[in-house]
């Protein structure tokens, strides 16, 4: 489902999403292989590694070679090689095409990084082969240039080309790794492009079936689907009907009858049956593709704690030249004969045991691996700070209707004042929901009575947040809403007021209709508590989070939902302004919020929590406005938002653990400080191999959250196995 023009992609760094460039290459920056922006569903390898690995199954043997001349009497069979006067010409033709043609995009990224002035992996590697190389050549073809004594049989100083060759094989094995390992890191997302099929039946007017390519496919078009295909495109059932399989969106296994009318979704796949459908949106109009965009541009986003390994890494390369610098010094002035030898050995050790990269993949890693593992539970993350700062909140701010609820209520009684006629209460009632979106407004248009009158007809409609609707009535103002509303137009509740309270202790939420002033009596309705809400708050209960209903219902009927779910703190009768407000003030008092809600009337809260919540079956406003989406709309997803915010937190530290102690330890290692104690020295070979390793290690580890465990409620943060902190969920309780 690529639609994207490839004259038009973008590319981008994964340590370094500020870059854009418009072709690939390195990053100006940090010298690491661009990506494209959009991720295409190709699971093929990439051009770049490719080249890596046709340099690498050249360069190793050559490399090979050269060690083993190097090594010499070393080596059963080979005695005396390294003796002859032939070795040292021989090793210089063998290790010059790796360091010249297997390195060469070593050598360019090295240069680049001169140029701009942006130091990176690439300098340090560049600088110590190169080093290492060069001292080489000149002791090659001037070794009268040194003194009798640095120099060893057959009348060379100690050559390093095996060191360069190893070295530089040994840096494509940990590039070859780290380009194959970071390609599983966009797996999820390509399991997501590749759900939409290339092929779509179209039906003509005529009724003629042809097959034709989906990028031919137009809104309007009728397109057929048939038995066990995955439904191409966004569009409404036609006719026929079928059972579709939509957990590629929602991460909800159970199928879902689709029938005339009903909406299905590109990716889906359909069951035994066969339907067909007018097409709404393609290609890159779809839900999926606007998920699939939205978790790619999650995925690069940069979470608060990347900043401190920015910081680090700012200063890193020229700390590191430095103590290359202060170590050859050192040797040169206190080491063994002979000096120089021994001061460049340690000088180039040190620059190539350096590994920033660990440092700067420490955190993007994981951020793009966590977002993908949770599109694939149907939980949709835009950007990393709101997965970084679940970490964190202790307070949940939770909306009753739709949330807790189902946010299907049905009407289960209409009660008229004495003298009014039930037809002409629910008459006035469905003329005035006939206009608004509320759940509420659904149940009464669904509402029926024997001889049922026509809604009436509304004009001057007006929806007011968190009270109710008014409007004209054949020429005579009416309205339906909570008490607040009545009480604004004087309406008297008294004559009900009994029966109300009676409704309201046992659940039922109330509307109140009037009609020139007067009252016409109220409708009662009530919404089924979701079947894991009381599981999911007992489970985010056990983290330690507080939870807070906020409502605008009145405060008998939410007690009563309250008392179910085992709710304590309850907000009730607040308007959509007030929830904003119980946001700022618990931020103000220093509690971390998060806030959940489907509705319009929740986007400001949504906006002024630490991280909003919003539920996949609530309105658009809504989810445009959360940074966090619950594509099924269940609870038990922000008990899944809360393991992998955990788990996520948990692996970006010890990835930043990982990358500090790698580089706290190995670095004074090169530079030799332990040669006076014990004489240990670290060779420039191990070093390389330690240096390429250090960054896979760290790829390795964020790899681990791809089989986090988020469904399973006995291990929402993780098997102990992955090093992940276990924390038992309750069992649903009867």
């Amino acid at each position: 489902m690529n639609t994207q023009n490839p004259a038009a992609t973008v590319y981008t760094c994964p340590m370094h999403p500020q870059v854009r460039e418009q072709r690939p290459g390195p990053c100006p920056i940090c010298g690491m292989t661009l990506e494209p922006v959009a991720v295409s569903g190709d699971d093929a390898p990439k051009a770049e590694l490719i080249g890596l690995r046709r340099r690498l199954w050249i360069g190793a043997p050559l490399a090979l070679a050269v060690l083993l001349i190097s090594m010499g009497g070393e080596v059963p069979g080979l005695a005396g090689i390294a003796e002859s006067a032939w070795s040292p010409w021989v090793q210089f033709l063998l290790a010059s095409p790796v360091v010249i043609w297997c390195g060469w995009s070593f050598w360019v990224r090295g240069l680049q990084s001169l140029i701009h002035v942006k130091l990176n992996m690439f300098t340090l590697i560049s600088l110590g082969v190169g080093a290492s190389y060069g001292y080489s050549l000149v002791a090659l073809f001037m070794p009268g240039i040194f003194p009798s004594d640095a120099r060893e049989p057959p009348g060379h100083p100690a050559l390093y080309f095996e060191a360069s060759a190893v070295i530089l094989v040994l840096v494509l094995v940990g590039q070859v790794l780290e380009l194959r390992a970071r390609a599983k890191t966009g797996a999820a997302i390509r399991a997501l492009l590749r759900l939409t099929p290339k092929i779509a039946h179209r039906v003509a007017p005529d009724g003629r079936e042809s097959d034709i390519p989906l990028a031919d496919c137009h809104p309007g078009d009728r397109l057929r689907v048939r038995p066990g295909e995955q439904v191409p495109v966004d569009g409404v059932v036609m006719s026929g009907k079928s059972s579709v399989d939509e957990s590629m969106l929602s991460g909800e296994p159970a199928t879902v009858l689709k029938t005339q009318g009903a909406h299905v979704a590109a990716g889906s796949i359909n069951g035994a049956g066969a339907f067909d459908l007018r097409t709404e949106h393609v290609g890159q109009d779809t839900k999926l593709a606007q998920i699939v965009a939205l978790v790619s541009a999650a995925q690069r986003s940069q979470a608060p704690i990347q900043s401190l390994a920015d910081r680090v890494a700012a200063w890193f390369v020229p700390g590191v030249i430095a103590i290359a610098v202060l170590a050859f010094m050192a040797w040169l002035r206190w080491g063994p004969a002979p000096a120089v030898a021994h001061a460049l050995i340690a000088a180039v050790t040190v620059l190539i045991v350096a590994c920033p990269c660990a440092l700067g993949l420490a955190t993007p890693m994981s951020i793009m691996v966590a977002i993908g593992r949770g599109a694939r539970e149907g939980v949709l993350v835009k950007n990393a700070a709101a997965l970084q700062e679940f970490d964190r909140v202790d307070t949940l701010l939770i909306d009753k209707t739709g949330t807790l609820t189902e946010g299907k209520p049905r009407v289960t009684q209409l009660q008229p004042v004495t003298g009014v006629d039930p037809r002409l209460l629910l008459s006035v009632a469905q003329g005035l929901e006939s206009h608004s979106e509320h759940p509420f407004a659904a149940a009464v248009r669904a509402c029926t009575l024997t001889d049922s009158l026509p809604p009436m007809s509304v004009t001057d409609f007006q929806s007011i947040g968190g009270q109710g609707v008014r409007g004209i009535c054949d020429g005579e103002p009416a309205a339906l809403g909570n008490p607040v509303l009545m009480a604004t137009l004087g309406v008297d509740l008294q004559p009900v007021a009994a029966a109300a309270d009676r409704l309201r202790d046992g659940g039922a939420s109330l509307s109140f209709v009037s009609r020139a002033q007067q009252l016409l009596g109220f409708i009662a309705a009530t919404d089924p508590v979701k079947s894991d809400a009381r599981r999911a708050l007992d489970a985010l209960r056990s983290f330690g989070i507080r939870i807070i209903m906020v409502t605008g219902d009145n405060r008998r009927t939410a007690g009563i939902i309250a008392g179910v779910l085992g709710i304590e703190d309850i907000e009730a009768d607040v308007l959509p302004a007030g929830k904003s407000e119980i946001v700022k003030q618990l931020r103000i008092k220093g509690a971390i919020v998060a806030m959940a809600g489907d509705g319009i009337n929740d986007a400001p809260a949504l906006a002024s929590a630490n991280v909003g919540i919003a539920m996949g079956t609530g309105t658009d406003v809504a989810i445009e406005t959360a940074p966090v989406t619950l594509l099924r709309g269940d609870l038990m997803g922000i008990v899944r938002v809360r393991c992998l915010s955990r788990a996520t937190m948990r692996n970006i530290r010890q990835n930043l653990t990982l990358a500090f102690a790698y580089n706290l330890v190995a670095i004074p290692l090169a530079a030799g400080v332990l040669y006076p104690v014990d004489g240990f020295v670290l060779s420039p070979t191990v070093a390389a191999a330690a240096m390429s390793l250090s960054s896979v290690a760290v790829i390795a580890n964020a790899l681990r959250l791809r089989w986090l465990k988020l469904s399973s409620p006995s291990v929402c943060a993780g098997r102990r196995r992955m090093g992940l902190e276990a924390v038992p969920i309750p069992a649903p309780r009867a």
